[in-house]
C-alpha cells in the first residue's frame, strides 16, 4: 500500500462519547414529555433527515436537538430549555481531544507511507480537533469533507494522484470509511468503537479488499502484510 487513509473520529480520537452524554442530558431536560427510549429514537430520526441540510457534526445535532424538543413539547418548549440545548452543544464544541489507544503510535509507525487524513463534517470544529490532537504534521494531506462517498474518496483520489488499488482506509464506520472507499475501488479496513453512532454502523462485506481489525496498533501489520 502506497497511501494510508486515516478516519478522524473514533478511530483516532474520542468522539461518540461526547455525543452520548450530551444526549443523555437531552433525555433528562424531557423526561416529562416522553420516554428515554422514545427521546433517543426521535432525535436519531431527525438528524438522519437532517443530514442532507446541516451535514455531519456537533452544529447540525444541535439544531436536531431543538427540532425534537419542539416537536415533543408540541411547540411548547419554554426558552430556557433552547438555551440549555445551546449550552450543551456549545460545551462538546469546547470539549478536549482525548486520542484512542494506539493512535498515535500507528500513524507514526506508517510514516514510510504516504499517510492522509479524510474526516468529514463541520469544517471548524473538525480544524479544531486536528490542531489540538497533535498529529496534523504527521500527515501528507487533510481532507475535510461533507459526506464521504464514493465520489467524494474518487475526487480525494483525484487531487492527491492516488491510484484507488494502492490506498487502505481505516476507520470505524462501515458506512463512510469502508462500503463508498471499496466502490471507489481503494482497499479499506474497518476498527470497530464500542460507541459507533447507529447511522454510521453495518454488515461486513465479502469482499477481497475488505479487512477487519480489532485494535488499530494493529494496523501497520496489516499494511505490511498487504504489500507485495
Amino acid at each position: 500500500m502506497e497511501w494510508i487513509g486515516f478516519d478522524a473520529d473514533d478511530t483516532l480520537w474520542e468522539n461518540e462519547t461526547f455525543f452520548r452524554s450530551t444526549q443523555a442530558g437531552f433525555a433528562r431536560l424531557l423526561e416529562g414529555h416522553a420516554p428515554p427510549e422514545r427521546i433517543a429514537a426521535h432525535l436519531f430520526d431527525t438528524e438522519c433527515r437532517n443530514l442532507a441540510r446541516y451535514g455531519y457534526g456537533i452544529k447540525g445535532f444541535m439544531l436536531s436537538m431543538v427540532q425534537t424538543a419542539l416537536e415533543l413539547t408540541e411547540n411548547r418548549l419554554p426558552g430556557e430549555a433552547v438555551a440549555e440545548i445551546l449550552a450543551m452543544g456549545q460545551e462538546m464544541l469546547a470539549h478536549p481531544v482525548h486520542l484512542l489507544e494506539g493512535a498515535a503510535g500507528a500513524v507514526e509507525a506508517l510514516s514510510d507511507r504516504r499517510r492522509i487524513l479524510i474526516t468529514k463534517g463541520d469544517v471548524l470544529d473538525q480544524e479544531r480537533k486536528i490542531a489540538l490532537s497533535g498529529l496534523a504534521e504527521r500527515f501528507d494531506a487533510i481532507e475535510i469533507v461533507q459526506h464521504k462517498t464514493p465520489d467524494a474518496y474518487a475526487a480525494v483520489f483525484a487531487r492527491h494522484g492516488i491510484t484507488p488499488d494502492r490506498f487502505l482506509m481505516a476507520g470505524n464506520s462501515m458506512n463512510s470509511d469502508v462500503l463508498p472507499v471499496l466502490q471507489a475501488g481503494g482497499n479499506a479496513v474497518l476498527i470497530p468503537h464500542d460507541l459507533t453512532w447507529l447511522h454510521e454502523q453495518g454488515d461486513d462485506p465479502d469482499h477481497p479488499r475488505f479487512h477487519r481489525l480489532e485494535r488499530i496498533a494493529d494496523l501497520p501489520a496489516l499494511v505490511a502484510k498487504l504489500t507485495p
